[in-house]
């Protein structure tokens, strides 16, 4: 899937997002490691990044030709400051309707509106590709995520109290939100 869009972000300077390419691999996997560091609100640790680059390279190629999943970087003065993605929760019959977003920005961008456009982005992405819903999950002491996928249409449908176990914090509140996407009113 193939998306490209520019916008200007709340401090008036240009940013790009487009699909994240094999050629990103070196910076989308250092850019992992840093937002992983930078927040306790994310699911790994940058110790626990599974992929060097090369193999980051290869499901990047991957993504690119696929009608049902997308990798999107957000790129500022010619660095990638963000990432976001939506998948399918699986493939069988009862589950293919289902798409899953996760999303990550250096700190030093946040408030800028790039998660906002991130956002708005994997949801047309994930309508173009024809789920029905679009799921995420947040920690609940995240209050500034919360609040954007609510502004965007996601309600909560669940909480797991010991959803996380941080290594600083403890145990971490998890819920879990989704986005209904079709437009037929009888679904």
């Amino acid at each position: 899937m193939q998306y490209t869009k520019t916008i200007f972000l709340k401090n008036n300077e240009e940013c790009l997002l487009r699909n994240a390419v094999g050629a990103d691999a070196e910076e989308i996997h250092d850019l992992f490691n840093l937002t992983h560091a930078q927040t306790d609100f994310l699911c790994t640790y940058p110790d626990e990044n599974l992929f060097d680059t090369s193999q980051e390279q290869k499901i990047l190629t991957e993504k690119i030709s696929s009608g049902n999943e997308i990798e999107l970087c957000a790129v500022v003065n010619g660095h990638i400051v963000g990432t976001a993605g939506m998948k399918p929760v699986g493939k069988k019959d009862k589950v293919k309707h289902r798409a899953e977003f996760g999303i990550s920005i250096e700190k030093s961008c946040w408030g800028l509106g790039i998660g906002r456009a991130l956002l708005a982005s994997c949801i047309a992405c994930a309508r173009k590709a024809g789920y029905s819903q679009l799921e995420l999950n947040v920690v609940a002491e995240n209050e500034r995520a919360i609040s954007l996928y609510e502004s965007a249409g996601f309600v909560e449908y669940g909480r797991n109290p010991r959803g996380f176990r941080s290594r600083t914090a403890g145990f971490q509140e998890v819920l879990s939100m989704r986005l209904e996407l079709e437009t037929d009113p009888r679904w």
